[in-house]
């Protein structure tokens, strides 16, 4: 994979590349000259963004990958790292948003919300974070959520991962911190502007007309902003939300 263009070119590796913030997110990297790398459980979904990146003059490349399962993940971040470039930023944006009640959540299901959320960060987040300290250098940042901070109704097992996620990041930020590495936890506390919320949600979506929910596109620039941080400076956590959301 990689070539001429690639060589000396830093790799901005985006987990969980969707059709919004993700998306944005390795956009937001390409062009500011990053080889944006991203996953999506379905390779062939990437396909559009990607097409995207490079009539835009950036590059990119997409893999279908679980980052829930080590044996792929350490696939995945060795390709990368041998075949086009060093990861220098790694963005792990999976969501795993199911609201139940707790009277009739599942076993199944709440582990594989922690799975999602929690599990497959600390996989990724290792796998990165071993070939950062030996540069010596890195970003790491995890999408958090309302949830990390307050669990509310019919969130048990999503508020149990989003917490879980933001203590990872805490601890993985105590202890690569001095090592020049930067790990970062934004927590995203509202309505993003999807499809999602668009079809299920229209009285939500009517807000944007007026800024009352979140653009990925601005979210995404406060990505670049963390990564381009000074080290006198970093931000750990950082939280996202429209001028109208209740706190």
């Amino acid at each position: 994979m990689s070539s001429w263009k690639t060589q000396g070119k830093k790799v901005a590796l985006v987990i969980g590349a969707g059709d919004a913030t993700g998306g944005e997110i390795a956009k937001r990297f390409a062009l500011g000259g990053y080889i944006a790398c991203m996953t999506r459980r379905n390779a062939d979904k990437l396909k559009p963004l990607i097409e995207e990146i490079e009539a835009q003059g950036g590059i990119a490349y997409g893999f279908g990958s679980d980052a829930r399962k080590e044996e792929e993940v350490i696939q995945l971040i060795e390709k990368i790292e041998t075949e086009i470039g060093a990861i220098d930023v790694m963005v792990f944006n999976i969501g795993a948003n199911v609201p139940c009640s707790i009277l009739e959540e599942t076993a199944r299901k709440y582990f594989k919300i922690w799975e999602m959320a929690c599990f497959a960060a600390f996989l990724v987040g290792r796998e990165v974070a071993k070939r950062m300290v030996t540069r010596q250098q890195g970003t790491i940042i995890f999408t958090g959520a309302t949830a990390g901070m307050r669990g509310s109704a019919y969130f048990a097992a999503f508020a149990g991962a989003k917490h879980a996620l933001r203590a990872l990041a805490q601890s993985m930020a105590r202890e690569l911190g001095p090592q020049n590495i930067h790990v970062a936890h934004v927590v995203v506390d509202g309505a993003i502007d999807t499809d999602f919320i668009k079809n299920n949600f229209p009285e939500m979506y009517a807000k944007k007309d007026q800024d009352g929910i979140l653009n990925p596109k601005h979210i995404a620039e406060n990505y670049w902003y963390i990564a381009q941080q000074p080290r006198d400076a970093w931000t750990h956590e950082l939280d996202l939300r429209p001028w109208i959301e209740q706190w």
